[in-house]
């Protein structure tokens, strides 16, 4: 059961109980509560409270903390017996917390998206300024400057609410007192004039958006906003603004649903998304456009349509295409939160690029803080999975659209023709129909056209093919070219005016603005688009791509599409262009489309090799390491027909992408890469040779010797001359790859990684940055500094989370159940859900029985009984040690399996073997035997050199 006392905050802090008011003692008592509503139930720290109360806080601050909350206790509890827990305000961790249940800044912000009657309550609960003893204090003003905004927005919200139900003289008096005390509010005077002008004030609201205009200009240097001058313009030509919703049939339970999370999206003031579903022609747009005009006459703000966000400027100049992206991922989000209530509605996500998916799934799953509602809409036979997968968690609200009652048909009917049916009629139409309401549409227009239903097959599809056929010739040409340009398309594009116009006329098409057209329904352009036979279509395409290249001559993206489904050899020039525009909108998926378009009709071998650059470079990016490294393949097939050794270089060095695991996931490839690279190394410029020596490092990974190490360290000598950070940056990558030549070098990885950090964060390296805190992650965890890397970690994951970089949730996801071995818990699980997270990251030199190995690991480690029955892959020797165990590659596990060997060679009396292992391990003394992979761990090196100093009967390991 809740508390039954109250709070206030909106004016002098107070506090009442059924039996009265309380006695709320000092104003550090005072200060002490204030604080923790402040906090909205969350813990407020003890330390964070003495800095809140005192600049320079006495001894015994804490102490008297502790007093001050022990007497707000007994004034808030008076009744609560001795020595038993307070229930109201709370000790919780590091401090306290109050569970308040009734708190009148709460209610106000609950009553704001509510009726007249509601808003009224809300603002009767002001009793003065917010908090109002508190103004000068730092922790209390963000939450005063934010209810005081809300405030302000009450008073418009009352205004609006009365002049939708005709009241317009009584918004007048408190709008015109709104305005003198907030002349920079532009809504405000809108509401005032177009209050006035309702009122039958015309001259009073001329004068009033005059008055606005000047306030703007003189004081701000703005002009009025659109909004302002068509009121203006409405005025002057005595037009009264009247929004009228569309006709919404037999959905009052959907949109109930609707406006229940649009009100909760108002208490809560975090962006909630809702999922509209159902067949195609269920009604889900004309469903969202009904709620955009309930919400539209509640004062909400509104954006309808498919590009989420206008880019901020300047985000073309910035080099790491990650950090562009973050950048105007936060643009956007900051872009929502500054909308008030605001209504996104995305129409027909099925057919969304990934870019927007993501975007909107990155603002979904991080909510913004403010008041949105995103309402999506799709179709059930193509729904988006994976954009569906990663919201799902979120808990969006779902509306399913299924067919229309049999009771409704007759609305539908009538609000399509104008026809009133009987009862029987409706039963055919909706046996016909299955009560989907575009279908019911279709058939009351065939009704009224010849009133024969019983000829009509059940299939929509039939239903337009017919309808069509009635048409005239060009009316139908024009409708099949459309078809092949898209839902929406400009008639420059499609044809004639007259066709177009008698194509509106019978129920086809919709004008969207001068010039521009729509289908009626996406069904119908579909069932136009699949009549067509392949060779028809081809033929539109054509000669769309050539109206277009005529017309609009930059639209490159358009121009590839049309002339690639008509196989024409322009495809390629304009799939390249449209690639290039493409990443600089970090629209990868869509860039390596057009990468392949582009590629597949390309015959010069120059050109193939500059394509597949460009298609490596978005797969890279977009996480297709696999596919990246085929082309890379098919790269080298044909720079064996070019002798051009600059060029090569390029092609070589396009694959520069971030490595962490020092075993390669495709050896031939790398050694194919490494043969040609040192074909042409004396004959490139010193950059080019930085980059290509790196690359012999990269590719020769653990298993180089000494040239894989002389060519790092040369790498990064020649790196240091030149003022290019990406370039160091891939040289200290080598390095690492390189420093795996004996046991107990992590430290030395701790200065790699430390230098990476610092380098990739100066100029923008988001993935060299990721790859510099994973380096640190790893070798803190060899030198069990878990604090250290539990940071590291803690960055990194930021980092992949907000530039949506995919691989670094598996190393992340593995660090988590390696944490749990060492602290002795049962890790199993993570492990599990760690190699799960690695079956789709393409790294098969990571994956060859990692799990069982992580697993059988855990288990020595902490004394559990070892399972010797799994598939140990690489790792079976040192898991199940026959007669001879190889020396253990050079790589993130040296350190692990040498002490297996080491442990198997103690078993089998091997003296001579204990005494190399021992001085083998020796430098790594002070390591965690494995943890320096980040992924899994033994005991201490130290126990094994310990264990076989004893076998060799040393006095001292």
């Amino acid at each position: 059961m809740g508390s039954s006392v109250r709070f206030g905050v909106l004016g002098p802090l107070v506090a009442s109980a059924a039996a009265g008011p309380i006695d709320l003692k000092g104003p550090r008592h005072r200060a002490v509560l204030a604080r923790l509503l402040v906090a909205r139930g969350r813990v407020v720290p003890v330390d964070m409270l003495v800095a809140d109360l005192w600049e320079d806080p006495p001894d015994g601050a804490v102490g008297a903390i502790q007093t001050f909350v022990a007497a707000l206790r007994r004034a808030l509890e008076p009744d609560r017996p001795p020595r038993t827990p307070a229930k109201l305000l709370v000790t919780s961790g590091p401090g306290y917390a109050l569970r308040a249940d009734s708190v009148d800044a709460w209610d106000f912000e609950a009553a704001l998206g509510g009726s007249l009657s509601d808003l009224d309550s809300a603002l009767a609960l002001w009793r003065g300024p917010a908090y109002a003893e508190f103004a000068d204090q730092a922790w209390a003003r963000a939450e005063i400057s934010r209810l005081d905004e809300l405030r302000l927005l009450a008073v418009e919200r009352r205004a609006e609410a009365l002049l939708g139900l005709g009241r317009a003289a009584e918004a007048v008096p408190d709008l015109q007192a709104h305005v003198d005390g907030h002349p920079w509010r532009e809504d405000a005077w809108r509401l005032l004039a177009l209050a006035q002008y309702r009122a039958g004030r015309q001259g009073d609201a001329l004068d009033s958006l005059d008055r606005a205009r000047r306030v703007l200009s003189e004081e701000l240097g703005v002009d009025p906003g659109p909004a302002l001058r068509q009121l203006q313009a409405d005025v002057l030509a005595q037009v009264v603004p009247v929004r009228q919703g569309p006709v919404l049939v037999g959905r009052d339970e959907e949109m109930a649903h609707l406006l229940d999370t649009a009100s909760a999206v108002v208490r809560s003031g975090h962006l909630k998304l809702a999922l509209i579903s159902g067949e195609a022609g269920a009604g889900k747009t004309a469903l969202a456009s009904a709620l955009r005009a309930r919400l539209e006459s509640d004062g909400w703000n509104v954006r309808w349509g498919g590009n989420l966000e206008d880019l901020p400027s300047g985000w073309a100049d910035i080099v790491d295409p990650a950090v562009a992206r973050f950048q105007r991922y936060q643009a956007f989000r900051s872009h929502l939160a500054a909308r008030g209530r605001l209504l996104v509605v995305l129409d027909d996500v099925h057919w969304a690029d990934e870019e927007t998916l993501t975007l909107l799934a990155s603002v979904v799953t991080d909510p913004v803080d403010a008041p949105v509602l995103v309402v999506a809409t799709f179709r059930t036979t193509e729904a988006p999975t994976s954009f569906l997968g990663r919201v799902a968690r979120s808990e969006p609200t779902r509306i399913y659209l299924g067919g229309l009652a049999v009771s409704d048909v007759p609305a539908v009917v009538h609000a399509a023709v104008g026809l009133d049916v009987d009862a029987s009629t409706a039963e055919v139409i909706h046996r016909r129909s299955n009560g989907n309401p575009f279908f019911v549409r279709e058939l009351a227009r065939l009704l009224a056209a010849d009133g024969d239903l019983s000829s009509v097959p059940a299939g929509v599809r039939d239903v337009v093919r017919y309808r069509l056929s009635q048409l005239p010739s060009d009316v139908q040409a024009v409708l099949r070219t459309a078809s092949v340009v898209g839902n929406s398309f400009p008639l420059d594009v499609a044809g004639s005016l007259d066709a177009a116009e008698v194509a509106v006329r019978q129920g086809f098409l919709t004008e969207v603005a001068a010039g521009q057209f729509e289908f009626s329904h996406a069904l119908v352009r579909d069932s136009l688009y699949e009549d067509l036979s392949q060779s028809r279509r081809a033929q539109l395409h054509l000669e769309v791509g050539q109206i277009i290249e005529r017309v609009r001559p930059d639209d490159v993206a358009a121009l590839a599409h049309h002339f690639a489904m008509a196989s024409d050899s322009r495809a390629g020039r304009y799939a390249r262009a449209a690639a290039a525009e493409a990443e600089v909108r970090f629209a990868f998926g869509e860039a390596a489309r057009l990468w392949r378009v582009a590629l597949a009709g390309a015959t010069d071998v120059r050109e193939q090799l500059e394509l597949t650059m460009g298609l490596v470079r978005a797969l890279s990016f977009s996480g297709s390491l696999g596919e990246a490294r085929a082309l890379r393949s098919s790269a080298l097939d044909l720079l064996a027909s070019i002798d051009d050794p600059e060029l090569t270089a390029r092609v070589i060095a396009s694959f520069d992408v971030p490595a962490i695991w020092p075993s390669h996931d495709d050896p031939a490839l790398a050694a194919r890469v490494v043969a040609v690279t040192e074909r042409v190394l004396p004959s490139v410029s010193a950059a080019s040779r930085s980059r290509l020596l790196a690359t012999i490092a990269m590719e020769l990974r653990s298993s180089g010797g000494p040239r894989a190490v002389e060519a790092a360290v040369e790498a990064e000598s020649l790196a240091r001359s030149f003022d290019d950070p990406s370039m160091l940056a891939f040289a200290l990558n080598a390095r690492f790859m390189q420093s795996f030549s004996r046991a107990g070098l992590a430290p030395e990885r701790v200065r790699i990684g430390s230098e990476l950090v610092s380098l990739a964060s100066r100029h923008s390296l988001v993935t060299f940055e990721v790859l510099g805190h994973l380096i640190l992650m790893q070798a803190h965890s060899a030198l069990a500094e878990f604090s250290v890397a539990d940071a590291h970690a803690a960055a990194v994951s930021r980092l992949g989370a907000d530039y949506q970089l995919p691989l670094v949730s598996v190393f992340t996801q593995w660090y988590k159940a390696l944490r749990a071995s060492v602290a002795g818990e049962d890790a199993s699980g993570l492990y599990r859900d760690a190699a799960a997270s690695l079956a789709a990251a393409e790294m098969p030199g990571f994956d060859d029985g990692m799990l069982s190995f992580a697993l059988f690991c855990h288990e020595v480690r902490n004394g559990l009984p070892v399972d010797l029955t799994r598939d140990f892959g690489g790792f079976e020797p040192w898991c199940r040690p026959g007669r001879t165990i190889p020396e253990s590659p050079r790589d993130l596990l040296f350190e692990a399996r040498t002490c297996l060997h080491a442990m198997a060679a103690i078993e089998a009396g091997d003296r001579a073997t204990m005494e190399r292992l021992h001085e083998v391990l020796r430098p790594a003394a002070g390591e965690l035997a494995g943890a320096g992979s980040g992924l899994l761990t033994l005991r201490p090196v130290a126990f094994y050199l310990d264990e076989l100093a004893r076998a060799l009967g040393r006095t001292t390991p």
